[in-house]
């Protein structure tokens, strides 16, 4: 699962500038004054393939009143939500009696907590920290957010702990976890209820009744499920409230906390581009993907012909995940679901030899070969696996740069046709070995200089010679 890092401090000690950093963004807004952020914003973070979502808050002072004061919930908020706490403090201004303030409310929260001492550029920092190990924290970082300088090094050090708090996620949440998420008022909620046999969450008709992500594990037929209820996701014009857009947030890290994700589709609105856009995300996500077309109660046959037309139609992309036509009111169908959620976990977590991937691309291309590159043909010698969920094959070979989206398209299918992998997304990586001669100077043997001096003598053309391999 992803671990969630949140940054949090006094204002104006670089919370935001560190956060661009850590996601490789512009995404939070920088300048110098204090109190600009004020909402938590959540980013994509990644470190050598490490993935973490990091949380900017807005600035604590210990003292707020007002607006400050729900600027101060929220990072608190943000707080509770992280596995790791990561605490700005300002190395120029040296400790503040709001230092000591936020580093109270962190040993008193029991989240891992790490001190973080920025803007350290322009004198030693050693100096700039030294006011502040008095507080207490066991490490302590010293960064200039500003000048990207530390930052790689501090996460170096966290990478062990963010992996214990993933395991530690993954312990509470068992088994195969289920995304459900769709658009609001789908039937989310009432579809959960029935995979769990019980009323569980809330249902109401209306629009926006779940508004965090709910993890909810349990066990059936011997097999441990995690199913996560989610808020609707609406189109970004039309999301006015604040947490509403925390909602979506928390949505889409569930999906990515997911190994199988069920979207839930409104058959009586049909197929719309904000289902097409949370399949996008699912996809982009690599998760394994089950299309559930419910309210399919009720509909006469020729609704019923044309909804199976439109999915047809627009989800031809999708031909490898499986479709169901049910009623999460009534139950209809509902248990089908399990089949395919199974299948979908298997394909994600599968584990193949080398010698059979290899051969699975031995034999497509020579049932199709590679396209030639400048007058080359482009070789795929082997292939391995590089990961799970979703399976990840690297294919090696030479110029492979230059292979085109088709014949990717013609590898995956071929690949998932003889692998049987069902729901999930297959990613691919092709690495090209250097030539080993590229920059390899073609030294001339005494007998060929004399040869070619007297053939330039004599007006003769001159052959080029090659460089004959010695056997060892």
């Amino acid at each position: 699962m992803t671990p969630v890092i949140a940054l949090v401090g006094r204002p104006n000690v670089g919370k935001s500038t560190l956060f661009n950093q850590m996601t490789r963004s512009r995404d939070a807004l920088v300048a110098d004054f204090p109190g600009l952020t004020r909402d938590r914003k959540y980013g994509d973070g990644d470190y050598e393939g490490r993935r973490f979502i990091v949380i900017d808050t807005g600035g604590l002072t210990g003292e707020e009143e007002g607006l400050d004061a729900e600027m101060a919930r929220q990072s608190m908020q943000a707080v509770e939500e992280a596995d790791i706490v990561l605490f700005l403090v300002d190395g120029r201004a040296g400790l503040t009696a709001g230092d000591e303030i936020i580093a109270d409310h962190l040993r008193r929260s029991g989240k891992p907590a790490h001190l973080v001492v920025n803007k350290t550029d322009g004198q030693d920092p050693e100096v700039a920290a030294a006011d502040f190990y008095g507080l207490g924290f066991d490490s302590v970082y010293m960064i200039a957010a500003a000048h990207n300088r530390g930052i790689r090094s501090m996460l170096e050090l966290l990478l062990p702990e963010m992996d214990e708090a993933e395991e530690d996620r993954a312990d509470r949440y068992p088994g195969i976890r289920i995304g459900v998420v769709g658009r609001p008022n789908v039937g989310k909620s009432t579809l959960v209820n029935r995979l769990l046999g019980e009323e569980r969450v809330v249902v109401y008709d209306m629009p926006g009744t779940t508004r965090d992500s709910v993890y909810i594990p349990y066990e059936r037929q011997g097999q441990d499920y995690t199913l996560i209820d989610t808020a609707g996701v609406r189109r970004r014009k039309n999301v006015k409230e604040v947490v509403e857009k925390f909602s979506i947030i928390k949505t889409l890290k569930a999906i990515e906390d997911a190994h199988v994700v069920i979207l839930v589709i409104d058959a009586r609105e049909g197929l719309v581009d904000q289902d097409l856009h949370l399949i996008g995300f699912v996809l982009d996500s690599g998760r394994s993907l089950v299309i559930a077309v419910n309210k399919w109660d009720g509909m006469d046959p020729e609704e019923r012909a044309s909804v199976k037309e439109q999915v047809r139609r627009r989800l031809d992309f999708l031909d490898y995940a499986d479709k169901h036509y049910i009623s999460a009111l009534h139950g209809s169908g509902v248990g089908l679901l399990y089949d395919s959620i199974q299948d979908c976990y298997e394909s994600a977590m599968a584990k193949w030899p080398t010698n059979r991937l290899t051969a699975i691309l031995q034999d497509a291309v020579a049932q199709h070969q590679p396209p030639m590159v400048h007058g080359r043909r482009i070789k795929l010698r082997f292939a391995h696996q590089g990961g799970s969920n979703p399976p990840v094959i690297v294919v090696h070979g030479n110029q492979t740069e230059a292979l085109g989206g088709d014949y990717k398209r013609y590898l995956e299918n071929t690949f998932r046709k003889v692998l049987k992998v069902k729901g999930s997304p297959i990613r691919f990586e092709f690495r090209s070995g250097e030539n080993p001669f590229a920059n390899r100077v073609n030294r001339m043997t005494p007998r060929q200089k004399v040869k070619k001096d007297n053939d330039l003598k004599r007006g003769r053309p001159v052959k080029k010679t090659r460089m004959k391999s010695k056997k060892k």
